[in-house]
């Protein structure tokens, strides 16, 4: 929606509603909240390559690039969807 964070990883595509966080060295250096504009940390992961992604629990979903930062997809909410994750090659979409 317009009060979204929107970005794209090849063919998978996410809408988020809940924090995103970055990280560098297990050190926080960009967060984003609905509703905001994302800090200038974000600019660090515009077209560089994802190397992995995780989900060490059912709340966090992390992605790391290949120039040391992770992105921190949180789950925030009991009550209402925080992201979905849209794959284009199959049309699979997860609502989390």
């Amino acid at each position: 929606g317009q009060f979204d964070l929107q970005f794209t990883f090849g063919p998978v595509s996410f809408g988020i509603s809940s924090p995103v966080d970055i990280y560098r060295d297990g050190k926080l250096i960009a967060h984003w909240d609905e509703g905001g504009w994302p800090e200038p940390g974000f600019f660090d992961i515009m077209n560089v390559e994802v190397l992995r992604y995780e989900v060490p629990s059912d709340r966090l979903i992390v992605i790391e690039f290949n120039n040391g930062l992770a992105m921190h997809l949180v789950d925030d909410s009991d009550e209402y969807e925080c992201m979905t994750i849209t794959w284009q090659d199959s049309g699979r979409i997860f609502v989390i």
